[in-house]
């Protein structure tokens, strides 16, 4: 390893991140904002156009790039992209990514053969993006291609009853597990091909297995994807959502060059972990509690309290996702500044203290005395999460099964007013499950027959 020590100082920011991403020593950390939809904020552009309009993502991408300085960006963070080629129905909305609304593997064991062509659904739109943005700031920006993995793919595909095919179809998830790592190689290689410089391959539904399940059926296919992209001359990123805290070391032996992690995990835990095998790690400013509804001062105190946490060697600061639509621009540029002067920053925020939750408007209901049994499920938001997303279907399936019996309700971590309930209810992970009150799942997504089974013991007719 390189013991150089770069100053960010005359350094484009590209160079920065890459000297991270070679375990180099530097004098400054890289700043990368996943601003996805929150890209189309910046120029008035909703989900669903920005996401559709070659011409309006380019516009956005380019604001986001002169606004908020970042030394690595993303071109699209959109987890749909595979599986609309793949025959997935998609969800639009408005202030948020589309999100999965079938699956067509749920109701048969058949692995697909097709390989995502170049000119198929989307690509053609996002190569041409990424191809611009290139030539327009590739020479200071490092840009990013963000690939599904393979098990939130199969997830996609196969919908919930992926976590059953463990126990009961093990060669078949092993060979679906197969065919989609060939898809994520493929759509890698479109996006090297296209200019990326960083791959990140994104998969949020890896916080809901355990390490054994990973190292049985996940090891193989992450590592291969990684060997292919060392061997492309590429970097790679493993970007998991979610509580992945004990998978982190299992995430670091399939090797790749980075990994990035959300508000969920304890950074200064991971980054210790990640250290051993030295590999980066990026994150991890909270989505909602910080950027989305903190002030600007709060934003900054994050990134310097943590700076002060760890070590600045193979650190990558980042939102711990991708952000949400309407975060405050003044928050993001707060972020940037405080990243590029901590000193300074320190030195303005000495005396600042962020303002407690206020939980006193928050009722929490007598669990006691329901009528029927209460199901509260508290997502960051099952509309842009997926591991979120597949929680509140199986919840939602249950509920149509059990109708009339069982009342249901999502709580997003996006509202301020859910915010004060996690806390007062002192919920630890999202997402999560409660049955009258009590912690039934955290970050674990159930089985159908399982949850309704389990809803049907608090049914008393």
């Amino acid at each position: 390893m390189s013991e150089q020590v770069h100053d960010h100082n005359g350094m484009k920011g590209k160079d920065l991140l890459f000297a991270v991403l070679r375990h180099e020593k530097t004098a400054a950390v890289p700043w990368v904002p996943f601003a996805g939809v929150h890209a189309g904020k910046l120029k008035g552009y909703k989900g669903a156009e920005l996401l559709t309009d070659k011409a309006k993502l380019l516009e956005s991408l380019l604001a986001v790039n002169e606004l908020y300085d970042p030394d690595g960006q993303p071109v699209l963070f959109d987890l749909q992209i595979e599986a609309e080629i793949l025959g997935c129905k998609l969800l639009w909305a408005d202030y948020a990514p589309p999100s999965v609304a079938s699956h067509p593997l749920a109701d048969k064991l058949e692995v697909p053969t097709h390989i995502p062509r170049a000119d198929e659904g989307r690509l053609p739109m996002v190569l041409e993006v990424m191809r611009e943005m290139k030539a327009r700031v590739g020479q200071k920006t490092a840009l990013y291609g963000l690939v599904t993995g393979p098990f939130t793919l199969a997830s996609h595909l196969r919908g919930t009853d992926i976590f059953l095919d463990s126990m009961d179809h093990e060669d078949f998830l092993n060979d679906l597990l197969a065919y989609c790592t060939r898809v994520c190689i493929q759509v890698a290689d479109y996006y090297i091909d296209a200019g990326m410089d960083v791959i990140a391959v994104v998969d949020p539904l890896v916080s809901q297995v355990s390490p054994r399940h990973f190292k049985r059926f996940l090891s193989d296919p992450f590592t291969r994807i990684f060997d292919h992209l060392r061997g492309r001359g590429v970097f790679s990123s493993f970007f998991v959502c979610g509580d992945a805290t004990k998978n982190i070391e299992v995430m670091c032996q399939t090797n790749p060059d980075s990994i990035s992690i959300d508000e969920n995990i304890n950074m200064p835990a991971a980054k210790e972990i990640t250290d051993r095998y030295n590999i980066a790690i990026g994150g991890n400013i909270p989505l909602t509690t910080r950027m989305l509804l903190g002030n600007q001062q709060d934003n900054m105190k994050y990134v310097v309290d943590l700076l002060d946490q760890v070590s600045s060697h193979n650190l990558i600061l980042s939102p711990g996702c991708d952000m949400p639509y309407d975060v405050p621009v003044e928050n993001t540029i707060g972020v940037m500044q405080a990243v590029r002067d901590p000193e300074n920053t320190r030195l303005a925020l000495a005396h600042y203290q962020a303002a407690e939750v206020d939980t006193s408007a928050v009722e929490i209901p007598d669990y006691a005395h329901l009528s029927k049994p209460l199901v509260e499920v508290f997502t960051l938001d099952s509309e842009t999460c997926a591991a979120c997303m597949y929680m509140m279907g199986a919840a939602q399936r249950m509920a149509d099964e059990l109708a009339g019996k069982v009342d249901l309700v999502e709580y997003k971590f996006t509202r301020k007013e859910n915010v004060a309930r996690v806390v007062k209810m002192g919920v630890k992970n999202l997402p999560s499950l409660y049955i009258n009150g009590e912690l039934k799942y955290s970050s674990i997504i159930p089985g159908n027959r399982e949850l309704v089974e389990l809803v049907r013991q608090y049914i008393h007719d």
